[in-house]
């Protein structure tokens, strides 16, 4: 069996660990990244590419999210590829006067936390959107969001951090995570042979669960399947995101005024724009295991409700649909982590439909907790240990 080394080893090629990849290679360290598919194989090639703040909690997660939004900026300048990086802003239309009312209210939250938000009236829409319903009352802008394309986004991170000297073992599947005397990391056994390194980053997303079995360490991760619809190139609808506010509601867990079908499987309107001149279309949310296949029963919820807010959708072709897992966490946050238990065993996953949104602040992060310098983030409240304190807090056994 072959031995190796490295100074970090990564689980999981996604957009994540390839960010991880990059910038602790950018600091000069010894990485190998290790996949049991390909690079951008899972999560990260089934979801859409944006950097959002607009639909972030005001306070850590949105100033989160808007640091994510710059280093994104910088990496444009950085990394040795394109990845159809724009930054036209997004925003959310409401569908009534109550939804107007609660947007008032996380508009007045998100500038008081310092955001660029601020409020649409209906002539706002009518005058930037002319094929919106025009019943829509107005709606709420972020003006710093942006979108990439993901799958050219984690290439790049991946090729830049190659040429930086990290390592990058696809099919490679990793079977045991290996500990010394003390329970320390001390390597990891994969299909390729022994890798000794005293630093293991659990980055595989969905089935980051089952990587921190290996260690005996709860990851509270589940899979949340998630839908898309890829339109044909056509005319311009618009140019750049629109979610409608309700998408909160879904996200969160909140109640809408919608039919049972659709808050049943967490249908919500997303509509994105991309370079090629076509446009993606979601959302939608259920708990179903690790199954992918496309529902056509959910698909059918997401164009009635695309054309709800779209009318002009009914004669627009619709090329593909496809079906990913985001990894869920109970509190909407992700872990990024050292685990107390398992010196050497860090945790860098559970962002659900804000992988790519956060990709760029969670791979900075990470680095900067390797080399034991000051984060550029708090990252009290992304620990994992949150979950157990909020668990004996309320009195439950753990």
């Amino acid at each position: 069996m072959r031995i190796a080394s490295s100074d970090i080893v990564v689980v999981g090629a996604g957009i994540i660990g390839s960010a991880i990849a990059y910038y602790c290679a950018k600091l000069g360290m010894d990485v190998t990244v290790i996949e049991k598919g390909e690079i951008a194989g899972g999560t990260s090639s089934r979801c859409d590419g944006n950097i959002l703040a607009i639909d972030k909690d005001p306070g850590f997660d949105s100033q989160m999210s808007l640091k994510s939004q710059q280093l994104v900026a910088q990496l444009t300048k950085e990394l040795d590829e394109e990845f159809e990086y724009r930054a036209p802003g997004s925003i959310l239309v409401c569908e009534n006067d109550d939804e107007m009312e609660a947007a008032g209210r996380w508009v007045q939250r998100q500038t008081d936390a310092g955001l660029p938000f601020r409020m649409l009236s209906q002539q706002d829409l009518r005058d930037e959107w002319p094929y919106l319903a025009h019943d829509l009352p107005g709606g709420l802008e972020c003006a710093t969001d942006s979108t990439v394309n993901p799958v050219l986004m984690t290439y790049a991170l991946a090729r830049t951090a190659r040429r930086l000297g990290a390592k990058f073992l696809v099919k490679t599947e990793v079977r045991r995570i290996l500990l010394d005397s003390k329970g320390a990391v001390e390597g990891v056994d994969t299909s390729e042979g022994v890798i000794r390194s005293k630093c293991v980053i659990n980055a595989a997303g969905v089935w980051a669960k089952h990587v921190g079995k290996m260690v005996n360490v709860d990851v509270p991760i589940e899979p949340r399947k998630g839908h898309i619809l890829v339109s044909a190139r056509t005319m311009n609808i618009g140019k750049r995101k629109v979610m409608e506010f309700g998408y909160l509601m879904s996200k969160f867990g909140g109640s809408r005024q919608v039919d049972e079908e659709m808050d049943k499987h967490g249908v919500a309107l997303v509509f994105e724009p991309t370079a090629s001149q076509n446009f993606l279309i979601g959302s939608s949310r259920q708990f179903v295991g690790y199954d992918t296949k496309v529902d056509s029963k959910v698909i059918h919820l997401i164009a009635k409700r695309a054309i709800r807010f779209f009318p002009v959708m009914k004669d627009i072709q619709m090329l593909r649909s496809y079906a990913g897992l985001r990894p869920w966490t109970p509190d909407h946050l992700p872990i990024v982590s050292s685990v107390d238990e398992v010196p050497g065993f860090y945790i860098a996953a559970g962002h659900e439909g804000d992988g790519i949104s956060l990709s760029a602040v969670t791979g900075k992060v990470i680095s900067e907790i390797l080399a034991g310098i000051e984060t550029c983030i708090p990252i009290e409240p992304l620990h994992l240990k949150r979950f157990t304190e909020r668990a004996r807090d309320e009195g439950v056994h753990v």
